[in-house]
């Protein structure tokens, strides 16, 4: 299996903060639009307040700049030549760009001061709340460390879990036969992974090919036009590994009876289950199962533990195990 290095992005353009959400934070471009290419360099968002009182030190310049209703109010305070004076103090930082919620005016000396020190000024009907929590998101989405991995990933019962192996071992015919079941396809074939705050891989599709499937001998299907919408899903926390192999190639390392081996992606290691595959196997109801335990395993009943204990408790009394 062929996988992508790992990228952690540290800054993130103000084009790219714009693409990923500006819909959803409705804010639209009102000046300094040749300072969309500056970069973002933290996730956290900065309302700065002291910043136009006059106060600079410890300002935090690499943050996205909110003025919200309290900053609007203190802007409308000031005479005009007082407000582009203080105004100009914090965009003489380099921030990347500044913020206006509520849809609130934005002052003419202040858009040529966006246009001259090249800072993007953008605005948003949000309030100022809702924008700073919602933006916090999704700049720790896309600042998040990241992979594209060859596998293709299915949510079964709310596990969601990443059928990998070689090329032609099965892996989009057993994703096929468990939507077929009526569970849900996230990715075909390559899977984009990131590691979020927490540290849980969240896994998602390759945009190009999201929905649709390559079945060999048929080609290409759109998955939700022919078993309906819930049988795709947008995104998935990554649970479980299920490696596909022929009979005969299985990995060295790998007992194919033990839940204990593990994959390790961006860091953080995913339980992984060894698969035989050869002929007349009904595949999809091995991974099915593998999931359905692994839904066992996190409610907190281990079934090769409870076994094993049974036998040692029958050991250690001297009887035969096995009468």
């Amino acid at each position: 299996m062929i996988e992508k290095t790992a990228e952690t992005k540290g800054s993130v353009k103000v084009a790219d903060f714009l693409s990923a959400g500006g819909d959803r934070l409705k804010l639209e471009v009102q000046g300094g639009t040749a300072g969309l290419s500056r970069l973002i360099g933290e996730a956290a968002i900065n309302r700065p307040g002291l910043g136009l009182a006059g106060f600079l030190k410890y300002f935090p310049e690499q943050r996205i700049q909110v003025i919200g209703l309290a900053e609007h109010a203190y802007l409308d305070s000031l005479s005009a030549e007082e407000r582009a004076k203080r105004t100009e103090a914090m965009f003489a930082t380099k921030v990347p760009c500044v913020v206006f919620t509520r849809n609130k005016r934005i002052h003419p000396e202040i858009v040529a001061l966006a246009d001259k020190y090249r800072v993007a000024l953008l605005r948003t009907p949000l309030i100022t709340k809702h924008f700073v929590n919602a933006a916090t998101i999704i700049m720790e989405n896309l600042r998040a460390p990241r992979q594209k991995v060859q596998g293709t990933m299915v949510e079964i019962m709310g596990i969601g879990v990443m059928i990998e192996g070689s090329n032609g071992v099965g892996k989009s015919d057993t994703a096929l036969a468990l939507v077929q079941r009526g569970h849900s396809l996230v990715s075909d074939d390559i899977t984009a992974l990131r590691r979020d705050t927490s540290g849980a891989l969240i896994a998602s599709p390759v945009k190009v090919t999201q929905y649709h499937m390559e079945i060999r001998g048929l080609g290409i299907i759109h998955v939700p036009s022919l078993f309906g919408v819930a049988s795709v899903r947008e995104e998935k926390k990554l649970d479980l590994v299920v490696t596909l192999c022929p009979r005969g190639k299985e990995p060295e390392f790998a007992d194919s009876r033990s839940k204990s081996n593990t994959k390790t992606y961006l860091g953080v290691d995913v339980p992984q289950v060894i698969v035989t595959v050869e002929p007349g196997r009904d595949i999809a109801n091995v991974v099915e199962t593998a999931a359905l335990n692994m839904k066992l395993l996190k409610l907190g009943h281990d079934a090769e533990k409870e076994l094993d204990e049974r036998l040692m408790a029958l050991l250690s009394d001297g009887r035969n195990a096995f009468e």
